[in-house]
């Protein structure tokens, strides 16, 4: 176990957070032990009760904080073609995804059913068709169908993203490729018809 070191609050919340995210990278979430999360940060397990009373608390501020770095290093730019941002968007998922497979996994299987976690995946994907609607600046009269369409496409990748993690199928790049035509076939009917 490593030395014990005093830290302020807010310190050692950022140290548990990392320790934490490191882990739930590495292992499947049944498998995180929160003694293994005490001991890799170096403290005792009461004190990171303190901190966080159970397993999926840790896990929910871990997703979150996760979730507000993958949007940071998302955002658009708006001197680049909406295609070019779109894809550079899921190109920070996509890398984001593989590295943290398992604690995406947990997220959206083992926790699929946990309001806060699934709060945390709304309002990502929330932010997310709101980055697309704004870069493209559809017309007024089909920004209601190209909202549901960027809806539907944001779950379709999420979901078929948990399923090449789970099951490595396929490559990355067949799996981006099918995440792009899915979003410019979808929107394709809708753009040329207005």
């Amino acid at each position: 176990m490593t030395r014990r070191r005093r830290l302020d609050p807010a310190e050692r919340r950022a140290e548990l957070l990392d320790a934490g995210a490191r882990l739930f990278a590495a292992k499947p979430y049944e498998d995180v032990l929160m003694e293994d999360i005490a001991e890799q940060a170096g403290i005792s397990r009461a004190l990171l009760y303190r901190y966080f009373p159970t397993k999926r608390d840790l896990f929910a501020a871990i997703y979150r904080q996760a979730a507000e770095r993958l949007l940071a290093a998302s955002e658009f730019d708006p001197d680049l073609p909406v295609a070019e941002q779109v894809s550079a968007a899921l190109d920070a998922h996509l890398d984001y995804f593989a590295a943290n497979g398992h604690a995406i996994l947990a997220a959206n299987r083992d926790l699929a059913g946990d309001q806060v976690i699934q709060a945390i995946i709304d309002e990502e994907l929330a932010t997310l068709r709101q980055r697309v609607l704004d870069a493209a600046g559809f017309d007024e009269r089909i920004r209601e169908v190209v909202t549901a369409v960027l809806t539907s496409w944001l779950v379709f990748v999420r979901t078929l993203c948990v399923d090449w993690l789970a099951n490595r199928a396929y490559s990355r790049e067949r799996l981006r490729a099918v995440c792009l035509g899915a979003l410019w076939g979808a929107l394709e009917p809708v753009v040329s018809t207005g």
